[in-house]
Parts: C-alpha cells; structure tokens; sequence
C-alpha cells in the first residue's frame, strides 16, 4: 500500500487545503469544503470518488458534501459528536475504519477544542495525520467550542505520534504562524531556519503543507507550552504568572495569538 496510495493537494478559497487520497482510481475526499475543485481534480485526474471523511462542522470543511453526494453517492465518515447531517459512519476515538475503494487503514483519534466534537484521522502504515483545524503547521486552531485544557490534551495526542508523520492540516497559515512562534522564541534556532525554508517555498507558490510533527515539535509553540523558554516568554510578556499550570499557560498563549498582528 504504501507505494500504492498518493494525496492530491486541492487549494480552496484563499487559503484552505482540500485532500484527495488516491490510488490512481479511486479517491477519497478529506474535508471537501468545495465541491467545484474537487470534482475538477476527479475528472482531471480520471479518479472515482469512493468516500468522504470530515473532520468537523464548519463550512470550509463541510459545504461541498451535497453536491458531492449529487454527483455519486458515497460513504461520509465524520465525527460522531460534532453534528453534521451528512455524515453516514459516526466515529469516535479508537475507532478503526478502512476507506472503500483505497483499503486504507485509519485510526480516529478524537481532538477537541476548535470544535467540541472534531476528530482526526491517522495512517499508521502511511504516516499520515489528516487534522483539519487542530494542528497546524507552526500553530493550531481557535478555541471556538472547546477548552484549553481540551485543545491541549488533544494537540499532546497527536505530538505523540511518530516524528515522521506528515501533517495534513486544512490552512496555509504557516507564515502568520510563525511570525508568532519568533515572538514567542525568539532563540530558537530550528524556528530560524524554518522561517527561511518555509518562506522560500511560499516565493515559489509552494505549499509549506504537509509539515512533520518532528519539527513541530521542534518549532510550534503550541506543542511546547512545557517548555521553559515558552513558560518565561509569557511571564516576561506579562501573558501569565509564573505559578500557573500547563493549561492556563496555553490558554493564555492562545489568546495571545488570537490578538497577535
């Protein structure tokens, strides 16, 4: 399978991301916000739409579902608590599913915070992560529905996962990400170095998704809150007290980002 199964990155709006999974017959649609580029990339690419999985309920994940139905109906695998009318397989964590058409493997892994109920998707055999709005490269998403606590136990599962697992999160906000991520580290070396290479490929209309959770890990903030560097620079920022625990240290970095410019 591995040399078998390929994604299609599909550009939306300003700055999503759409996924097509393949096997060079068919496909399957990873958060299909869109219907009309997805549908070009099927017929461009001779491909035969055999299942959509959704992450979560927003309309830049969600909007091009029906007139995807429309044109054949499919399996439509989405988060079980998240309430989205077209979903037909309800998943929660630890579920286990095998995409129709691709035999791929996936775990769910449930990730809540951007919305109470969104999960993620993860190929062990690939080393592929499909996160939607949870993580992205160099940040994460807005609290809208849930808890820092939550957002943090749920960004902890997912940089748990082996180092070279590729990220497929949903937005091209690399750069504004780590714009912030500098403010925040402004010693870290390996953020440095990100910043040229990333920037680079955004010159040249490249995409900087997929990233790696190795160098998230190294470089995304959001994954280290625990660290004393970050802890300091939200201290001397005047962000938090030095007494405070890992969740309210990423509350307020949050929150931080959230009115960063």
């Amino acid at each position: 399978m591995k040399n078998t199964l390929s994604i299609l990155t599909v550009p939306a709006f300003d700055d999503n991301y759409l996924w097509l999974i393949h096997d060079g017959k068919h496909a399957a649609a990873v958060d299909p916000g869109d219907a009309a580029p997805i549908l070009a990339a099927l017929q461009e690419n001779q491909l035969e739409l055999s299942a959509i999985l959704l992450t979560h309920h927003h309309a830049d994940h969600i909007g091009g579902v029906p007139a995807l139905l429309a044109h054949r109906q499919v399996p439509v695998f989405g988060p079980a608590n998240d309430n989205i009318a077209a979903v037909s397989q309800k998943l929660h964590q630890d579920q286990h599913i095998t995409v129709p058409g691709l035999g791929l493997e996936l775990d769910v892994i449930e990730v809540p915070g951007h919305t109470r109920g969104h999960i993620a998707y993860y190929s062990a055999q690939q080393h592929w992560l499909f996160c939607g709005d949870t993580l992205f490269a160099g940040g994460c998403g807005r609290l809208f529905e849930g808890t820092p606590s939550q957002m943090l136990t749920s960004l902890d599962k997912l940089a748990a996962l082996p180092g070279d697992t590729a990220v497929y999160c949903a937005h091209e906000y690399t750069m504004s990400n780590l714009r912030f991520a500098r403010e925040v580290e402004p010693d870290n070396q390996a953020l440095a170095t990100r910043i040229l290479t990333e920037q680079d490929k955004r010159d040249h209309g490249i995409p900087t998704v997929p990233t790696q959770i190795a160098l998230e890990r190294q470089t995304n903030p959001f994954l280290r809150i625990r660290e004393a560097s970050v802890q300091e620079r939200l201290v001397i920022a005047g962000k938090i007290q030095a007494d405070k625990d890992d969740a309210s240290n990423f509350g307020a970095l949050r929150e931080w980002k959230n009115n960063f410019r």
